[in-house]
């Protein structure tokens, strides 16, 4: 399983995935995955484990076989429901590079409210440039960014664009992906255009850039204020381990002031 799946997400883009891997995940799942040990809290669905996921370094327990959701998908949606009015509050929410497991669950609470946007996903409402998002200054209460920077040409304006349509006292999420061991500066360069390559020094053959310990400062050039929140290490054990969560894991708030 580890192979097929290490393999899928190596070489399908995940769009792609997000629309046709499901049902045979929920199969799988269904199947050979039988059980109550870990539990999803964005579908209640519960396994035995959830999947292993990645493209070179698999990790295992941790893809939901229902929604697709990753641990960093849980994490983030115990976060809103555990820090945040996100989930008892009708808001403007801006969800970029939506993922699947989010979008219903997301949708229903917040109704029209809730906007979808990507350059290139079938499951965004809206065509965008993260460059140049085409909504007003102080639009929105939330916006949602999940590994989307890394990919981005320029992610300082990105994150200015984002800080731009945010109301004064809203927040974003603002993940990105690290590698051990992480360094100190943020490493980019765009003469790097060979796959391969890519992939070998920025971890995956669409990153542009590797974070390092200097991302909160990035979040701060663009306006906003930079929190790291340490939420995960305030459960219990026991609950990363039902959730499939991964202690010391920081979410990244950019909120505006």
């Amino acid at each position: 399983m580890k192979k097929i799946i290490a393999f899928l997400i190596r070489f399908v883009p995940r769009k792609y995935l997000q629309l046709v891997g499901g049902a045979g995940l929920k199969v799988t799942g269904a199947l050979f995955y039988r059980g109550t040990n870990v539990s999803c809290p964005v579908c209640d669905h519960q396994y035995r484990i959830f999947l292993p996921y990645g493209r070179i370094n698999t990790r295992s327990n941790a893809l939901c076989p229902n929604c697709l959701s990753l641990e960093r998908h849980r994490l983030i949606y115990r976060y809103l429901q555990e820090k945040t009015s996100f989930f008892t509050k009708t808001q403007a929410v801006l969800h970029i590079a939506p993922e699947a497991c989010f979008i219903p669950r997301f949708e229903k609470i917040h109704g029209e409210g809730y906007i979808t946007a990507d350059i290139e996903s079938p499951l965004a409402k809206v065509k965008m440039d993260i460059h140049q998002i085409p909504f007003e200054d102080n639009r929105f209460d939330v916006v949602l960014c999940n590994h989307v920077l890394e990919h981005v040409r320029d992610d300082i304006q990105a994150l200015r664009e984002i800080y731009r349509v945010m109301k004064p006292g809203g927040f974003a999420i603002l993940q990105v992906p690290f590698f051990n061991p992480v360094q100190e500066q943020t490493f980019e360069d765009n003469n790097i255009t060979d796959k391969r390559e890519r992939e070998r020094i920025f971890g995956q053959d669409d990153h542009v850039r590797k974070y390092g310990h200097d991302y909160p400062q990035r979040i701060r050039q663009a306006g906003l204020q930079a929190i790291e929140e340490n939420f995960v290490n305030e459960l219990s054990e026991a609950e990363r381990q039902r959730f499939g969560l991964v202690k010391g894991e920081i979410i990244y708030i950019g909120k505006k002031q």
